[in-house]
């Protein structure tokens, strides 16, 4: 192990981390980027096929974001945004994703990370209803495997036991429903139509049984990323609007992954019909290259919103670096760069290969369900395909793949029983070919390790 590694163990505490196995085996250090390849510390290049944490959508050598960011620097590298102060960059950048927004919204909020938009999301439920006459719909309705961040009330929503366990969450105003993954959790003989009415029923029987007068808000990711790319079954998302009409309980949608093209579409929203009340979103914004998040929000809500601080004599929440104008700088380039690199066709294309390339591998001995859409997918790893069992996961299958591939020079994630992806938005189709290959003899090496 060498001195850099070394000094990261002793001294840095890694998040998201077995930190006992961190001390064992140290990290993988990254030292530079050129567009969707990554290089360590020992000069060996890997495709980088997760973006990093699903958001370096323009790879990681993009000069004009640096150069945006260089020139914002020189003019006025910091400024806040409370109590009537603004900067230009901060203006258009609001006014550009009012403009690109998938329904209409009124007002923009921004903060560093879209655990905070989402953190900002639940605050502005809880404030709304509050100023709208209704103080007790404080309850919010998430999904089981949903995943919505790390702060406290965004991991007390998240539906993962991992976020929670050990932390004393989640808090007690969070409800869960169950996850829309037809594959695990249809039932026998079920058809996917049934599936989707059986879990919107469920949905309007929680509310039902909890008062509607109670639940404020409904959060959901188009396609749920973190929890596995679990893409909704058809007529899923209809009948949950419904329902969350019928009741009176507003709609936030996350885009913090799925949104600025992953799914093929500029915003999941627009790939599944959504109307939000609230939308956020965060890593594509800028390209991860700098730390920037957004939480739209509808007229109706900003309406009440601006009422009550008026009454209250001011507006309670902020963080300091929401609305910095560096990050604005930078989104606001990375937002001409979608446009000028036409990055929906150049996903839709790319997209179809990886599609077409994970049905294939869906084929294999240790894949259960292919699934994806865009530039996301996932293997789900079985030890049976016929019953679907899931392999022990003491066995770490999903990592000893990934573990491999990073041998070969490509980097995925596995998280709980699956492999995912989420290349770089660049990524060429041969660049896709290419890693599907590898993932292919991984997968046949696993088996193999397996066998034996």
């Amino acid at each position: 192990m060498n001195a850099l590694n070394q000094l990261d163990i002793d001294h840095h505490l890694h998040p998201q981390t077995n930190l006992r196995q961190h001390e064992r085996t140290g990290a993988l250090i990254i030292e530079s980027g050129d567009g969707p390849y990554v290089i360590d510390t020992q000069g060996k290049r890997y495709f980088e096929g997760m973006s990093g944490l699903w958001c370096a959508s323009l790879g990681f050598s993009e000069k004009r974001l640096a150069e945006a960011a260089y020139r914002q620097m020189l003019t006025l590298p910091y400024q806040q945004t409370f109590a009537h102060r603004s900067s230009r960059p901060v203006i258009e950048l609001a006014a550009r994703l009012l403009a690109l927004a998938p329904s209409p919204m009124s007002k923009v909020m921004f903060q560093s990370s879209g655990s905070e938009a989402i953190d900002t999301a639940i605050k502005l439920v809880w404030y709304y209803q509050a100023a709208a006459g209704r103080p007790g719909k404080r309850r919010i309705i998430g999904r089981r495997r949903g995943y919505h961040g790390t702060t406290v009330a965004a991991a007390s929503l998240t539906g993962l036991p991992n976020m929670q366990t050990g932390w004393g969450l989640p808090l007690p105003e969070m409800l869960h429903v169950s996850c829309p993954h037809f594959y695990r959790e249809g039932r026998e003989g079920e058809t996917e139509a049934a599936f989707s009415a059986r879990l919107v029923d469920e949905l309007e029987q929680l509310i039902v049984a909890e008062g509607a007068d109670t639940i404020g808000a409904f959060f959901a990711e188009p396609v749920m990323g973190t929890g596995g790319v679990v893409v909704p079954p058809a007529g899923y998302f209809e009948g949950v609007q419904a329902v969350l009409r019928r009741h009176d309980i507003l709609f936030v949608v996350d885009e913090v992954i799925c949104g600025f093209g992953r799914t093929g579409h500029y915003w999941g929203s627009q790939a599944f019909g959504l109307e939000p009340d609230m939308l956020a979103c965060a890593k594509g914004l800028s390209s991860a290259y700098q730390p920037i998040s957004a939480l739209m929000l509808s007229e109706r809500l900003y309406q009440a919103i601006a009422s009550q601080t008026d009454a209250l004599g001011g507006f309670g929440h902020g963080f300091t670096y929401g609305g910095h104008p560096v990050a604005a700088a930078v989104a606001l380039e990375t937002l001409d760069l979608y446009e000028e690199y036409r990055i929906i066709e150049r996903v839709r294309a790319a997209g179809a290969r990886l599609q077409a390339g994970l049905r294939d591998l869906g084929e294999h001995p240790l894949v259960g369900e292919a699934r994806g859409i865009g530039l996301m997918g996932a293997l789900e790893l079985v030890a049976d395909k016929a019953t679907r069992a899931p392999f022990d996961p003491q066995l770490q299958v999903p990592k000893r793949v990934t573990d491999l591939l990073q041998a070969r020079g490509f980097l995925l994630r596995a998280l709980g029983a699956s492999v995912l992806f989420a290349p770089p938005l660049i990524s060429t189709e041969a660049q896709i070919d290419a890693l599907l290959g590898a993932v292919r003899e991984c997968l046949d090496e696993t088996a193999a390790e397996l066998r034996r």
